[in-house]
């Protein structure tokens, strides 16, 4: 069973009058345990989306079903999801981060046993035992987020909807909730990532989805999206001189001699045949060019927008 399924969300509202259509068409889904990287601009329809997927918008026509269960006309589908809002907007900043704990497990219809028990695993899991009874407003940024994730994962939900989960953070508590991250969902967790730190969706996501003008403009594997993206430029860098016979054979190949470097523009299969005619001079590097999500994001979100 899917975690999430959203099937031809559509949404319109007015504004000064005028019909501003803030989803048309969207559908996506997310297995257990994927990290799926939700992307787009301001005033693309992400926002529009999540919240119709955390029951808090009806759409005008379409369907959300958390493992099975449809968030807006079921209970127990919005127990199916669990929240992280940025800055940490999901604790009680009075509370410690055991109560905080406790009181959100009962909250979404755990025992009190169980919610207790839930919350010593929580916080062993979370490296938060030593901070059990500090209030959250005296609790470091790193440490709020990581409860945060904790809070949000008291009931086992089957979803989790992460919101700018590093944003704020140091390079260490950033590292450890990329960390996490990934652990969670290997333990078959679903995660919808929204982040505009594109270098972070790209670290920890399995998949992209790119929404612009209220419409999925992409969805793929991460990798696979880079890839397509990425360019068929080698640079190869070795150590000695090539002799007229190499030099012959490396220009027949479409490769180009600099002071530093051969750069070769081709298949894999030509690029193999290029490293046959330096061998035996040791290599130190091949690399080819590689795009990243950042660049690959631009150039789709602007290239719709002319479209």
């Amino acid at each position: 069973m899917k975690a999430l399924e959203v099937h031809d969300l559509r949404k319109t509202y007015r504004q000064g009058g005028k019909v501003v259509e803030a989803l048309n068409g969207v559908s996506l889904s997310i297995n257990p345990g994927e990290v799926l990287a939700f992307l787009g601009p301001n005033g693309a329809g992400k926002t529009t989306c999540i919240k119709m997927i955390a029951g808090l918008i009806r759409p005008d026509s379409g369907w959300v079903k958390i493992a099975g269960f449809d968030p807006h006309n079921s209970s127990r589908g919005l127990r199916m999801l669990g929240t992280v809002l940025e800055g940490s907007r999901n604790l009680y900043w009075r509370l410690t981060a055991e109560e905080n704990l406790e009181y959100f497990g009962v909250l979404r219809g755990i025992t009190p046993k169980a919610a207790r028990q839930q919350t010593l695993r929580l916080l062993e899991r979370f490296g938060l035992q030593d901070k059990r009874k500090t209030p959250v407003a005296a609790l470091s940024r790193g440490m709020q987020q990581k409860l945060s994730i904790a809070v949000a994962l008291v009931h086992k939900p089957p979803l989790l909807l992460l919101d700018e989960p590093t944003l704020g953070l140091d390079v260490e508590a950033c590292e450890n909730v990329k960390v996490l991250v990934r652990e969670i969902a290997q333990e078959g967790c679903a995660i919808l990532l929204t982040t505009h730190q594109l270098d972070i969706a790209e670290q920890i996501s399995d998949r992209v989805a790119i929404i612009q003008k209220g419409k999925i403009i992409a969805e793929e594997t991460t990798a696979e999206m880079i890839r397509h993206f990425s360019g068929s430029t080698y640079n190869i860098e070795f150590e000695g001189e090539l002799n007229h016979i190499q030099l012959k054979e490396i220009k027949a190949l479409g490769a180009i001699l600099t002071e530093e470097k051969l750069v070769y523009a081709g298949s894999k299969e030509g690029l193999y045949k290029v490293l046959a005619v330096l061998d035996p001079l040791p290599l130190i590097q091949v690399k080819q060019d590689q795009a990243d999500l950042t660049q690959v994001f631009l150039k789709l979100v602007g290239e719709y927008n002319y479209v």
